[in-house]
């Protein structure tokens, strides 16, 4: 009987350690987390000093594999981690100085041993080098570190990672030149290293990144020559390379990219002649060499591309005739926006061929256009219009009437001559700039109970507009206001603080008095503010310190006293930007001088 009881509490221990080992088990299956791909994370989350974005508050527990670890991606059949993720949210454009992580990079990222998939993205504080440990991630097909503050060279034993597909570090603060093991990358698809500093020439070893698709090396300070072997990367779609210092010619195996949709070249030193066979870019949508060197005519082959609706060569030393086939309004089937502006083409005239497309953008400053101002067949498909730099004459209310979807005009620079109370502006319309000329009439043309939430900027500078300036209302969303070199008198109204998106205040050379209103101060985001040549009286209002982003004032010729206010930046401005008031004192002019007290009288 013992021995059955003996035997029956053996089977019960057995039971007991049998449900023991399957709940331990259990356990080890529903953390499936690698203790050493955990403590690589928390190293990660420890060189973070601050999180804005509330990723890591996740990151708690034992289980990095569960699903409660933002970011983490695991592969559940062998317990390890294969993505980190790490964005800022989708929906925080509108607070995006808001969300952030700073801090560094943790080297112990290194030892995610079966990482596929790396992004950091957008957190703009994450600082210092990238770490050269990443180069021992041998499964990385994906290494996005872009929209950080990276600095130091890119490492370069990221050519070591033979699995990558897409390699994107831009918008960090990079330096050094591209490393030449970067050609190793056979397979990549996806090349973007813009918005750095990275210098030097790009290297001929990457003419072994045969199958890449996307490149962009733009905003940097790369030069040397764009070398021949692009044209061999047959499967390129998107190429921006602007915004360098690259030098030479455009080479003509570029042409033979058939594929090829997208290309910025602009803000270079390329010189000589845009090819004759850019025709051969038979899926070219978007076009742009401004801001170059490049001379001679633009070649006719340009017309038989079918697909371009961006054509940008301004800024450049391109000379008549426009080819043959633009004149009799052939070619160019798609296209809707045209910049020709700055080049050496004397158009005389608005040519038809442009007058009759429906296009949605048409800029031809500096074209030696004259006469009136041209019409338009389709004039409602027109969203932006700069003919600034030319000699046109007469009035604009004409033109604008029909003009409903313009957002953008700039007719600055001219020598317009008309009442601008005859204007009515287009609803849509953001940004206006009919500088230099010779409009005359009142301000309060621009600015009413009319004036849109949609108007962001008003440059009427340089004419002889007249009258006050007018109340501003709220819910106005004016980034830019230049009325200055005109002779507008009155006063600046207490109503300027409504303008809460202003950055831009200029009114100077004008017959503006009165006191400056202590409400300027509430513009909190102004950048540059500029009062010289009135005859503004009274103090510099101490409000006027809670601007702290300002970064340019000159209250210069006009009647004011008192001390300058003593904080920065009004104490560390030129001496310039006050000269020439009746009795301002205080850094950075002389001191103050000292009230006396009155004489006492006996008692």
């Amino acid at each position: 009987m013992q021995n059955l009881r003996w035997v029956l509490k053996l089977l019960l221990i057995l039971s007991l350690f049998g449900q023991l080992s399957k709940s331990q088990n259990h356990e080890t299956v529903s953390s499936n987390c690698n203790a050493a791909d955990r403590a690589a994370l928390l190293s990660f989350k420890s060189k973070i000093i601050k999180d804005t974005t509330g990723i890591l508050e996740s990151w708690t527990g034992s289980d990095c594999c569960g699903g409660s670890w933002e970011g983490v991606e695991c592969n559940p059949s062998i317990g390890r981690v294969t993505a980190l993720q790490l964005q800022k949210p989708s929906d925080s454009d509108s607070i995006s100085d808001a969300i952030f992580m700073a801090g560094t990079l943790s080297p112990d990222l290194g030892n995610l041993q079966f990482l596929e998939v790396l992004v950091i993205s957008g957190m703009k504080h994450i600082t210092g080098n990238i770490p050269d440990t990443i180069s021992n991630l041998r499964h990385l097909s994906q290494l996005v570190l872009e929209g950080n503050s990276f600095v130091g060279p890119i490492p370069s034993g990221l050519g070591r990672l033979s699995s990558l597909k897409t390699l994107m570090l831009d918008g960090n603060r990079l330096r050094g030149q591209l490393p030449t093991s970067l050609g190793n990358l056979k397979g990549l698809l996806q090349l973007n290293l813009g918005k750095n500093l990275l210098s030097g020439p790009i290297p001929p070893t990457f003419k072994n990144l045969q199958g890449l698709q996307f490149l962009d090396l733009s905003r940097n300070l790369l030069s040397g020559v764009i070398p021949e072997f692009i044209g061999q990367f047959r499967n390129l779609t998107f190429v921006e390379l602007s915004n360098n210092l690259l030098s030479g010619p455009i080479p003509v195996s570029f042409c033979s990219l058939t594929a090829l949709s997208d290309v910025s070249l602009s803000g270079n030193q390329l010189t000589g002649k845009i090819p004759d066979k850019i025709g051969g870019l038979k899926s070219l949508t978007s076009l742009s060499l401004s801001n170059n060197h490049l001379t001679g005519q633009i070649p006719e082959s340009l017309a038989s591309l079918k697909n371009l609706w961006y054509l940008n060569l301004s800024s450049n030393a391109l000379q008549n005739p426009l080819p043959t086939s633009f004149a009799k309004g052939l070619g160019l089937p798609s296209l809707l926006s045209i910049d020709f502006s700055y080049n050496k083409l004397s158009l005389g005239t608005v040519p038809n061929w442009i007058r009759t497309r429906k296009l949605t953008a048409v800029h031809l400053a500096g074209c030696d256009l004259k006469g009136t101002l041209p019409t338009f067949i389709t004039p409602t498909s027109l969203t932006s219009i700069d003919f600034s730099n030319n000699h046109f004459i007469g009035g604009l209310s004409t033109i604008l009437a029909k003009m409903s979807n313009l957002q953008f005009l700039k007719i600055s620079k001219n020598q317009l001559k008309f009442d601008v109370s005859s204007i009515v502006l287009p609803r849509g319309i953001s940004s206006i700039d009919l500088s230099s000329n010779q409009l005359f009439g009142p301000l309060s043309a621009f600015i009413n109970n009319h004036t849109t939430s949609f108007l962001e900027v008003i440059d009427v500078s340089r004419n002889i507009i007249s009258g006050p300036i007018p109340e501003f209302r709220e819910g106005l969303s004016l980034k830019v206001l230049n009325i200055g070199s005109n002779k507008i008198t009155g006063h600046i109204p207490n109503s300027i603080s409504n303008l809460v998106e202003l950055q831009r205040f200029d009114i100077r050379r004008n017959q503006i008095s009165g006191t400056i209103p202590s409400s300027l101060g509430l513009l909190v985001k102004l950048q540059w503010l500029e009062l010289s040549i009135n005859r503004l009286t009274g103090t510099i209002p101490n409000s006027l310190l809670g601007i702290v982003n300002l970064r340019h004032a000159n209250f210069r010729a006009n009647r004011l006293c008192g001390e300058i206010p003593q904080g920065r930046p009004f104490n560390i401005f030129p001496v310039v930007a006050y000269a020439h008031n009746q009795c301002l004192c205080g850094k950075p002019l002389l001191p103050c001088k000292k009230k006396k007290n009155p004489p006492q009288t006996g008692q």
